[in-house]
């Protein structure tokens, strides 16, 4: 449990851990590309060390770089285990990265449903489909399913197009070319800084990837890099925007190091439409909230998409925290994660937050409102972060449950 008091304004500067969301997919890319990896920026979060055990349990070896503690080095397994060791992929939802990496070392992969953030339905049925396009077989059990490698081997080219821009159906066909060594055409790819992670840490092994908003090409090189692969986790955006929130409430001042402007943009415009002076400085985020105690912003419409360059879901949690302390009435909505405002709305409610739910995924609030200290819990990760950044402005003391979700996705 955490326990939070208000107290001065936010000031000084933090460098953000390594990306949860990227660090996921570029661990099972290193599993699939089956050479020599060494990973930079790892974060420390459990999601990230589940991980870590469900590839040391399927076979491959996973080190830690001498005298680097965000560092791994990930090796290719030489043998497969007999019964390999997947207890651990339950808990997280990332395990299904893993099944492309499975179906090259195994020629199948039996995994059971993935866990992580119980934040409305999100079925793995466009994974599926990626998979049929390449030929595979896939078995749909009560306790998880199962992916049997087809039999048409490498060579040809595999076009299929996604319904919509889903972040692991777009992963999980980029991995899939990889280990059939099989040219991709991706029509609606998702293009979020996690993918596009994924595809450069490709090019720097000797994948072409080529992408628009409408497009995604990946074709296998003549010749592959075969020395060691170095790839780094990009700064957590969403880290960083969580911190940005936190700072803008407190009426602080700050320098968040460690980021991709270009992953920021859209939530800056959301400071900014709030106005909250920003601005980014090489890899640092640069926070004014001083302006406070005269609010000059606008209505916020936090509207989250998997358009490219729109705004990241899990951007939303905290900006609707920092807009319960801002002027006018604000909307929020999140369609891509249908079960978010069930838990966070409550929680915030506890302590005396005054939202209307339009529907299970809009809601709106006036600000600003006066909150009151109580007991809340963390139900997801993005709930928990929100509520903290909520509780940084409360009269009184805030407890907080639930600090394992936090442990989930962020290091400290």
């Amino acid at each position: 449990m955490v326990a939070v008091r208000p107290g001065s304004p936010l000031a000084g500067s933090v460098t953000v851990d390594g990306s949860k969301n990227a660090a996921l997919p570029m661990l099972a890319t290193a599993a699939a590309v089956r050479r020599n990896v060494q990973l930079e920026n790892v974060p420390a979060s459990a999601d990230v060390q589940a991980m870590i055990a469900l590839l040391q349990g399927t076979g491959w070896n996973v080190a830690q770089a001498v005298g680097r503690p965000d560092a791994l080095l990930v090796m290719a397994p030489e043998h497969a285990p007999a019964v390999p060791d997947l207890s651990r992929a339950s808990a997280i939802r990332a395990s299904y990265y893993l099944v492309p990496a499975l179906l090259a070392l195994r020629g199948t992969a039996r995994l059971p449903w993935p866990g992580g953030c119980r934040i409305g339905q999100r079925g793995m049925e466009l994974h599926f489909k990626v998979y049929e396009a390449f030929g595979d077989h896939v078995t749909i059990q009560d306790a998880g399913y199962s992916v049997e490698a087809g039999g048409q081997g490498s060579g040809g080219t595999v076009s299929h197009a996604l319904p919509f821009r889903s972040r692991g159906a777009t992963i999980a066909a980029v991995l899939r070319a990889v280990v059939a060594d099989r040219a991709l055409r991706l029509g609606r790819p998702n293009l979020s800084p996690e993918v596009l992670a994924v595809l450069d840490a490709l090019r720097s092994a000797g994948w072409q990837a080529k992408v628009s908003d409408r497009f995604l090409a990946l074709d296998p090189a003549s010749t592959l890099a075969d020395e060691i692969q170095t790839w780094r986790v990009p700064g957590d955006k969403v880290e960083a925007g969580t911190l940005a929130c936190a700072v803008a409430a407190t009426s602080g001042k700050a320098r968040i190091d460690g980021i991709h402007g270009r992953d920021l943009v859209p939530f800056q415009a959301a400071l900014q439409r709030l106005g909250i002076p920003t601005s980014v400085r090489g890899e640092a985020l640069l926070v004014d909230g001083s302006s406070n105690t005269s609010p000059t912003g606008r209505p916020l419409r936090a509207i989250a998409t998997l358009s490219p360059g729109g705004l990241d879901a899990d951007f939303e949690p905290p900006l609707m925290a920092l807009a319960l302390g801002r002027p006018g009435t604000h909307l929020f909505a999140d369609s891509i994660n249908p079960g978010r405002h069930g838990n966070l709305l409550p929680q915030l409610a506890r302590l005396g937050a005054d939202i209307e739910e339009i529907s299970p995924t809009e809601c709106r609030l006036t600000g600003p409102q006066r909150l009151t200290g109580a007991g809340v819990e963390a139900t997801d990760i993005r709930t928990g972060s929100a509520l903290m950044v909520a509780a940084l402005t409360a009269r009184g003391i805030t407890t907080l449950g639930g600090v394992a979700q936090l442990r989930r996705g962020h290091a400290d």
